[in-house]
C-alpha cells in the first residue's frame, strides 16, 4: 500500500488553479495550460491592426477642412551614433543564456489528433534529455528542436517516465553531440536567490525569463492533464516568479552561476468562470529540485524506470492545529511491510526521519525521498507519550 497525500480540498470558483505548462496546440487555456502559439499570435495581431485602423480613422475626421502639409522633403535623423561595447559578464542574465541557451530543447509531441509542445534539459552530449512525464505521457512522435541554428530537428524516442515525480528521459536519435547543461545542487537554496527560466512558452523557443526563488518546499496539488482529480502533487517544489507559461514544462530553471536548480513542471493561473479564461503565467511557477531530478533521471537512464522510498504505511498529519504532537500518524501498516517488520504499529506518530523533523505526511513523503530504496534509516515516533526509535529498511512503493 502506498504512502498517501495529505488532502488537498479543490479550488474555490475564481480562485487559483493548479496546472502544468503545456502547451496544447488548438486546445484554449485552462488550469494552466494556455493557447496554441498560433491562436496567441494571431490574437495579438488582429489587436495591433485594430488600434492602427481606429487611429487612422481619428486622424482623418479630426484634420477638419484646412490642409496641412506635413512632409519634409530634407528630413534626415543624423548619422548612426557610434557603437560602444557593451560589458556583458558571464554571470550576467545575458552572459548565462548564451551558455544555457544550448543545452535547452523544445518538444514537439504528435499523437495524430493530439500533440503539444514542451522544453526539455540535455543530460548528456549523447542524445539524453530530461522532461516532464507530462509532455510525453500521451506518447506519438517525439520532435526535438534546437536553438543552435547549426543543428536541424531530430527525431527522439523515450527512455523512461516516472508519474510519481512528473519526470521523464527521451534520446534524440543520431546526428552530431550535443551540448550538456551542468545541473547544479537544490540542497542550498534560499528565499530570494536569483533565478532564470529558460524554455519555449507558447512554442517560442529559446525564451529567456528572470525573477527570484519566491519560497522553498511547497506542495502542490496539480491535476492530471484531463484536469481530473485526484492529483498528484508535486513535493518540495521550488516557487519562482520568473515567468513561466504553457510550453515551458521541461526547460530549465537556473541559478546566478548558470547551473540548472530545477525543472519547470507547474504553474497557478487564476480560475477561469463565465467570459474570464485569463491563464498563463501570474508569477505563480514550480520547479522540481535538481537533485530529485538527478537521481530519478539516473534510474530512468539505467533501467527505465524509477524506485520510490517508502515504510508502508497509511498516514494523515497531526498537530497543525497545535493540538497534540505534530507529525505523521500512522493509520495502518502494510502487512509484512517496512513499518510493520520494523515494529511500528497503528497509532504510531512519526516525528523524524534520520533526524530530519516529520510535521506533516509531506514531509515524511520529503525526507524518504532524500533516500534509496534499501536504506537502512532511523524512524523516530511517539507511542504513548514516549519517544522510541527503529531502524527501518526503505522499500519500493511498488511494492508496498
Amino acid at each position: 500500500m502506498p504512502d498517501p497525500i495529505a488532502p488537498v480540498e479543490p479550488p474555490p470558483a475564481r480562485a487559483l488553479a493548479w496546472g502544468y505548462p503545456t502547451d496544447i496546440p488548438g486546445h484554449p487555456g485552462e488550469l494552466g495550460r494556455g493557447p496554441s502559439h498560433r491562436t496567441f499570435v494571431s490574437a495579438v495581431v488582429l489587436t495591433a491592426l485594430l488600434a492602427g485602423g481606429a487611429g487612422g480613422w481619428v486622424g482623418s475626421r479630426g484634420g477638419g477642412e484646412r490642409t496641412i502639409e506635413v512632409h519634409d522633403t530634407t528630413a534626415s535623423l543624423g548619422a548612426p551614433v557610434t557603437a560602444v561595447p557593451v560589458s556583458r559578464p558571464a554571470t550576467s542574465v545575458a552572459g548565462i543564456s548564451a551558455r544555457v541557451l544550448r543545452s535547452v530543447v523544445s518538444i514537439q509531441v504528435d499523437s495524430g489528433t493530439t500533440g503539444g509542445t514542451g522544453s526539455g534539459v540535455v543530460l548528456r552530449s549523447d542524445g539524453y534529455i530530461l522532461t516532464n512525464n507530462h509532455v510525453v505521457a500521451d506518447g506519438g512522435t517525439i520532435t526535438v528542436s534546437f536553438t543552435d541554428e547549426s543543428k536541424t530537428d531530430r527525431s527522439a524516442r523515450v527512455v523512461g517516465t516516472d508519474p510519481e515525480t512528473d519526470l521523464a528521459v527521451i534520446k534524440v536519435i543520431g546526428g552530431p553531440p550535443l551540448v550538456a547543461a551542468t545541473l547544479g545542487t537544490s540542497s542550498d537554496l534560499v528565499v530570494g536567490d536569483p533565478v532564470i527560466a529558460i524554455g519555449s512558452p507558447l512554442g517560442l523557443a529559446g525564451t529567456v525569463t528572470t525573477g527570484i526563488i519566491s519560497a522553498l518546499n511547497r506542495t502542490v496539488p496539480v491535476p492530471s492533464e484531463s484536469g481530473a482529480k485526484p492529483a498528484q502533487p508535486l513535493f518540495n517544489a521550488i516557487q519562482t516568479d520568473a515567468a513561466i507559461n504553457p510550453g515551458n514544462s521541461g526547460g530549465a530553471l537556473v541559478d546566478a552561476a548558470g547551473r540548472v536548480i530545477g525543472i519547470n513542471s507547474a504553474i497557478a493561473t487564476l480560475g477561469s468562470s463565465g467570459t474570464d479564461t485569463q491563464s498563463g503565467s501570474i508569477g505563480v511557477g514550480f520547479a522540481i529540485p535538481v537533485d530529485e531530478a538527478r537521481s530519478i533521471a539516473e534510474q530512468l537512464i539505467r533501467t527505465g524506470t524509477a524506485t520510490h522510498p517508502t515504510i508502508g504505511v497509511l498516514a494523515r498529519t497531526v498537530g497543525a492545529d497545535g493540538i497534540g504532537p505534530r507529525g505523521a500518524r500512522i493509520i495502518s501498516v502494510t502487512h509484512g511491510g517496512a513499518a510493520e517488520r520494523a515494529g511500528l504499529v497503528s497509532g504510531d506518530v512519526v516525528t523524524a526521519i534520520a533526524g530530519e523533523p516529520v510535521h506533516s505526511v509531506d514531509q515524511l513523503v520529503v525526507a524518504l525521498r532524500e533516500h534509496r530504496v534499501g536504506d537502512g534509516v532511523t524512524v523516530t515516533y511517539l507511542r504513548g507519550g514516549a519517544t522510541r526509535s527503529a531502524k527501518v529498511v526503505l522499500q519500493d512503493k511498488k511494492s508496498a
